[in-house]
């Protein structure tokens, strides 16, 4: 019996067609055979059955299925000798098993093992949403919804890899042909079927993975310094009295805009505490001092801490909580009390700060409450980013966090309605699964965890180019959650206003030039001005080969360099903060353009570009105010504006072993690479991240 069921063993590929009765599934096992130039095998349930119904009006019993299922996998096999790569069959012997058991309650065991034991490469589960119709062997119109759960249940108990199949025939088809060529490339690239169902569910297609790994193979690209960019050389400089003008040229135009401030707010606070993080792990409780770790360790950050903790927002409150938590508290000596402190403040089971997210965190600690910086980009908003009495706020956050970012919004907004008369909308948005990465071993093989499972790691912040992408507004204003302060929030107001302003009146001259270009009459003085403006106003260099192009291909090439998004970025001095700075950079074809460049994107072996990196005197911020419409009103598509030969790749040790992935460009240097990109210095303290818990002890975030 066992060796009548046995299914033949091949290096085709094998798909099966795979649901309820009346689910299309000998339509589309046909299709799928055709546009393959393949064959495949028909259900022979249909032909045994109708046989049987045609001699003796009998329908279908239980004695039938073994012989059924024996003749099924006999017309498979048959099948395997005129199949041209790929071998579709219109049903399998788990779909006799699922109807043994919904019809009887039970199921033969060789049937049963057969069913479990044989193997495709893909089971395609054909869903209800086409009309049932009626022939003498189907019977079962009703509760379809509760046939195809049952279907789809025996599927992830049996551990097949399967995807749902929906729309109507066309639709069928053309998904069906999509899935099966990406499966294809999987294959061709060393993934199982469990893998491409991964990525299929993360919606990562096999171009992006096939990329991620020749880069991870060969290095991502450095970026090709030319030079720093600084003060009359790429960086804009301002008066505060040229300051106030463009923040009033901007606050004249704009309630006639739509305006969103956009922050990136993804990931939780673990590298705010991970010294102190570091401490609760390594500190000898009970055998040595906290003075004798700080020594050990060279823990500056620690004694900073220490020293200064009680000036922290979030002191009292974690204060408190300590003090009930040990009833002998003040009795103990210092360092028990600082350990049970910061043990209380990190401790899951307590005040968890390393895994929350940094927008709900305490930050500023005023008269009558204290402020996360959730609270504090919402009173911003309301300073810069609003228009016809409202403003529009979105976080880009991580999807367990949602429910505590919408918990802090909740508690703070109405209040801040009131006082402001501004109505604030809230949204939010989660980093695009599909822009994930494969980790891959040091040989470049896909890494698989203890599950057998592919593993993913987020994109990098790039990826939140996607997010930036579906937003309507004229203008966007970007800045950090972690980037607020407690005073000063009218110098803020100003030079955001400011780059925002610089913004406009550059747009407003691109846009002209952009709408003179396309009339019939283009003369040489008009192209003449519109290479000078492109030259001074927006730092970026001419081909040599224009000056030989005839009018229309200069007017063409004039017209792609305008017709962008822009951005004006503000710079600070840098003070040794981490992170990348403003630099004019050379492309392959020897273009040479303003770029934000992180220090990870620099040849450390080329001294040459050390060098320019080591003179680097300004800082990218991440102030940014951008416009992501074109000429005409219409979005951009912001995609076609990366650069897609950049990006990182991040060594992490998982469980012990070494793995590493493919990082995306950044978003504000390679996901903006080809945008039209402004610098402006902006004062210092414009400038405060809250990078470590430390910086909360920082002048900007305590109370005057």
């Amino acid at each position: 019996m066992e060796e009548n069921l046995k299914q033949f063993h091949t290096s085709l590929l094998k798909i099966t067609l795979y649901g309820p009765e009346s689910t299309g599934k000998t339509t589309l096992a046909k299709q799928l055979a055709e546009h393959y130039h393949t064959v495949w095998t028909p259900e022979f349930a249909r032909n045994y059955l109708q046989e049987k119904w045609n001699k003796s009006k009998q329908i279908c019993t239980q004695e039938d299925l073994l012989p059924i299922a024996i003749g099924q996998t006999r017309l498979e096999n048959e099948s395997l000798i005129n199949a041209n790569g790929i071998l579709f069959s219109d049903t399998n012997l788990l779909v006799t098993k699922v109807f043994s058991d919904m019809y009887y309650g039970n199921c033969e065991k060789a049937l049963q093992k057969a069913a479990k034991k044989h193997k495709y490469d893909l089971f395609l589960l054909t869903d209800i949403d086409i009309p049932w119709e009626k022939d003498d062997l189907r019977d079962r119109p009703q509760n379809r919804e509760q046939t195809l759960a049952i279907f789809e249940q025996a599927l992830i108990d049996y551990k097949k890899p399967y995807i749902k199949i929906s729309g109507n025939k066309d639709r069928r088809f053309q998904k069906a042909v999509a899935i099966i060529d990406e499966l294809i490339k999987a294959k061709n690239c060393g993934f199982n079927s469990f893998d491409f169902i991964q990525l299929h569910t993360h919606q990562i297609s096999m171009e992006s993975v096939e990329k991620q790994i020749s880069f991870l193979k060969k290095g991502v690209y450095f970026a090709n310094l030319d030079r720093i960019a600084n003060i009359n050389d790429g960086i804009q400089s301002i008066t505060p009295e040229q300051a106030l003008f463009f923040s009033t040229l901007y606050d004249e135009k704009r309630e006639e805009l739509k305006l969103k401030k956009f922050v990136p707010a993804s990931g939780a606070a673990s590298r705010m505490f991970k010294f102190l993080n570091e401490f609760l792990n390594e500190f000898r409780y009970a055998e040595e001092t906290i003075n004798a770790y700080i020594n050990r360790k060279k823990a500056k950050n620690l004694s900073l801490f220490l020293i200064g903790k009680e000036k922290l927002p979030f002191y009292q409150e974690i204060y408190t909580a300590t003090k009930e938590l040990h009833a002998d508290y003040e009795q103990l000596n210092r360092d028990t009390k600082d350990y049970f402190f910061i043990k209380t403040m990190l401790s899951k089971s307590h005040f968890d700060y390393a895994n929350k997210p940094k927008g709900v965190l305490p930050f500023h600690k005023y008269v009558d409450h204290i402020a996360t910086p959730i609270e504090e980009h919402l009173n911003e908003a309301i300073y810069y980013a609003s228009s016809k009495v409202k403003a529009h706020v979105h976080f880009t956050v991580s999807a367990e966090h949602l429910s505590s970012f919408e918990d802090t919004v909740a508690l703070v907004k109405t209040k801040i309605e009131q006082e402001s008369g501004i109505e604030i909308s809230v949204n939010y948005s989660f980093q695009n699964q599909s822009t994930d990465s494969v980790s891959v071993n040091l040989a470049n093989e896909p890494y698989r965890d203890d599950k057998n499972q592919l593993l993913f790691r987020p994109g990098g912040h790039g990826a939140l180019i996607e997010n930036l992408n579906v937003l309507d507004a004229d203008l966007v204003f970007i800045k950090n959650i972690d980037n607020v302060l407690q005073n000063h929030k009218e110098t803020i107001s100003l030079y955001k206003k400011a780059l925002a302003g610089i913004l406009l009146e550059r747009q407003n001259k691109i846009f002209y030039y952009l709408k003179q270009l396309e009339t019939d009459v283009v003369t040489k003085e008009t192209l003449s001005e519109v290479v000078s403006f492109i030259k001074i106003q927006l730092n970026i260099s001419i081909i040599e080969e224009y000056s030989k192009y005839t009018k229309e291909n200069k007017i063409e090439y004039l017209q792609t360099i305008l017709n962008r998004p822009i951005r004006v970025c503000g710079m600070v001095k840098n003070e040794g903060e981490p992170g990348g700075g403003p630099f004019w950079v050379r492309d392959a074809k020897g273009n040479v353009f303003l770029q934000i460049v992180e220090a990870s994107q620099i040849d450390t072996e080329d001294q040459n570009q050390v060098r320019i990196l080591e003179q680097s005197a300004y800082f990218n911020p991440v102030d940014l105010v951008c416009g992501i419409k074109n000429y005409k009103g219409l979005p951009f598509d912001l995609s076609q504006f990366v650069d897609h030969n950049s990006g990182f790749i991040v060594y992490k040790n998982h469980k012990g072993k070494e793995i590493k992935a493919y990082e995306l460009p950044g978003l504000w240097n390679g996901a903006m690479a080809k945008w039209l990109t402004i610098f402006v210095e902006v004062p210092l303290i414009t400038f405060n991240p809250v990078k470590t818990v430390n910086d909360l002890l920082k002048p900007a975030h305590q109370p005057q």
